[in-house]
């Protein structure tokens, strides 16, 4: 079997920027080895292995420098990490942000999701196409972009040595780019007192290591070490700190499970993936405060005996990537990142790993995959991460949120940190609220206030409030007549919403409600990895059910369409390998049963109903 691709040499260019990252080839290897005779003799029997984590960061140098991966460069690439070519090439077109075909060195990506589709996205994108053209070059139609505060809003990307961002939000009119705001401009509350997490944002300067000290940092790593892991450990189970990214598992638990394994080494992932529609709140924290974030995972491997942490950055970031680079590289340079911690003999570094467009990877395991140069795909469970993570070995998975909140359980205690909240929603919790709102951004407020406070929060609707979606594509609806429902794990549990990763959509009735939720049935199509029947089809056949729903001519006509829907649902919820096909129904069987959408004909038939 021929190791490379036929009669396909990289360009100079694409050959530097691989080099860069590799670091030169060895001297006499001469292209590398060619077939898979030459791999085991090069490589002694066996392939290396422990290079294949080094595959995404390839492709994204390439990506980076030239725009687009050539056949040439993705064989320098397989040459150099010694992978096979189909491998990398199944790899290379999982991400939606690579292509292997040409394209200018400047995209456009143009979000149609659900925040920007409820503010005019669907005008935005004709606008787009006709100065443009159809997409396909030099823009395209995207999921999510993480900037919901700014809907509608677009992404640019240029290729070059260093590659080149400009945010749009709103986008404007004539596609001239806008300056991009401060990350205090996604927190309206920023400089409040009483706020724990977004304390410093706005605060402080976030390039600033001494800023980010004076304003007490690291005084929770030094306590941390008083308190040893163990010490540590029993300080997050006491405060009763769960899991922000909406599966709300005891931290302490995991933490401690993944202490007690005997398999070493231990690893650590921060999963900074966030690509949920609806939510922006850990791109906040990165951008805004990206010290406490390093602090807070050398905590949490100090705590679970782990020497190398992993932070998954979603590559729809670029400035959250650049600031957390930044933060590690001075962090470490300081001795707060390395061999000898403070002088402690406690040694833990930091990896960041750029996503490259992949909803899935925000699954703990798809993550394990990805960095490690597979597709994306979730993993069947058991084993779970503690026992059995990346590279198989004992693996804590925390995301953003999750762990800058064990700074502030060291620093006052974890009885004070239980003190706020309501029943065992404990602390405080960030929530990303967009849509209708006068004020959209991210809020912090006790778990326990109410979902009318949040909104009155952010300046109340800006219409007549029709429907509120908590948690996202994978979220419930919950009516104007339920904004009394406190915001807790149980609060909303009781009523048959979740609070998910904290996304608060605001619709107010100018928004087309069938539209959105065709729209969130092509995000989980789209975004389907593929890899199980149950979700693979049923997300197909959940979308061709609504796009009949939405044409058909009486209400009659939907007892088949919502009888198959339910089925598929129901199909989906019980039998998916990962969390995206078990709630991909979730809201689109919320708004069919609590808010009676397709009850009556539906308006669509004379408006847009999906940007798609």
């Amino acid at each position: 079997m021929d190791l490379r691709f036929r009669d396909a040499e990289p360009s100079a260019e694409e050959r530097a920027a691989v080099d860069a990252l590799l670091g030169p080839p060895p001297t006499g290897w001469e292209g590398g080895p060619r077939t898979e005779e030459d791999l085991r003799f090069a490589a002694g029997g066996h392939a290396a292995r422990d290079r294949r984590d080094l595959l995404l960061p390839a492709l994204h140098a390439v990506n980076d420098r030239v725009g687009w991966i050539s056949e040439g460069a993705l064989d320098y690439v397989c040459r150099r990490l010694t992978v096979p070519p189909a491998e990398a090439y199944g790899v290379a077109t999982f991400y939606s942000l690579f292509s292997l075909k040409p394209r200018p060195a400047r995209v456009l990506h143009v979000c149609t999701d659900l925040a920007c589709q409820a503010r005019g996205a669907g005008a935005v994108r004709r606008t787009v196409e006709e100065t443009l053209g159809p997409p396909g070059m030099s823009w395209q139609p995207s999921p999510c972009l993480g900037l919901c505060e700014r809907a509608p809003a677009a992404l640019a990307l240029e290729a070059g040595d260093p590659p080149k961002t400009a945010v749009h939000g709103p986008l404007a009119p004539d596609l001239t780019e806008r300056e991009e705001p401060p990350a205090e401009h996604a927190v309206p509350q920023a400089g409040q007192a009483g706020l724990v997490l977004l304390r410093r944002v706005g605060a402080v300067d976030p390039a600033s290591l001494d800023d980010y000290r004076a304003q007490g940092g690291y005084a929770a790593l030094r306590h941390a070490f008083r308190l040893g892991p163990a010490g540590v450990i029993r300080e997050v189970l006491d405060s009763g700190l769960v899991g922000r990214g909406g599966a709300a598992f005891p931290t302490g638990r995991k933490w401690e499970a993944a202490a007690r394994q005997p398999d070493h080494p231990h690893y650590l992932v921060c999963n900074a993936d966030e690509s949920e529609p609806g939510t922006f709140k850990d791109r906040v924290i990165m951008e805004g405060d990206p010290y406490a974030l390093v602090e807070a995972m050398t905590i949490a491997a100090y705590a679970t005996g782990c020497r190398t942490g992993y932070l998954y950055i979603r590559g729809e970031y670029p400035r959250a990537v650049r600031r957390m680079s930044h933060a590690v590289a001075v962090a470490r340079s300081r001795g707060l990142l390395g061999d000898d911690i403070l002088g402690r003999g406690f040694a833990f570094d930091i990896e960041i790993r750029r996503g490259a467009g992949a909803y899935i990877c925000g699954e703990e395991t798809a993550i394990f995959n990805s960095i490690e140069g597979y597709r994306g795909e979730p993993r069947s469970k058991p084993p779970f991460p503690v026992e059995k993570g990346l590279f198989g070995k004992p693996t804590v998975v925390n995301n953003v949120e999750t762990l800058v909140n064990v700074p502030p359980i060291l620093l006052g205690g974890a009885p004070a940190y239980a003190a706020t909240g309501a029943g065992g929603s404990t602390g405080t919790k960030l929530f990303c609220v967009s849509g209708a709102v006068a004020r959209p951004g991210v809020y912090e407020v006790p778990f326990g206030a109410t979902l009318r406070e949040l909104l009155d929060l952010a300046g109340g609707a800006s219409g007549t409030l029709r429907a509120v979606l908590l948690g996202g594509a994978a979220g419930s609806f919950v009516r104007p007549d339920e904004l009394d429902v406190p915001l807790t794990f149980e609060g909303t549990r009781a009523i048959g919403a979740t609070l998910g990763s904290g996304v608060v959509l605001a619709l107010d009735e100018s928004v087309d409600l069938a539209g959105i939720l065709l729209r969130i049935a092509e995000f989980f199509r789209d975004e389907s990895c593929g890899q199980c029947v149950p979700c693979r089809v049923g997300t197909v056949r959940q979308e061709e059910a609504l796009h009949r729903l939405n044409r058909r001519p009486a209400p009659i006509d939907a007892a088949a369409d919502l009888a198959l829907l339910r089925e598929v649902g129901r199909a989906m919820r019980d039998a998916s390998i990962c969390g995206l096909g078990q709630t991909a129904w979730n809201a689109v069987e919320s708004a069919v049963d609590r808010l009676g959408v397709f009850s009556s004909p539906s308006p669509s038939s004379s408006r847009e109903a999906s940007p798609s």
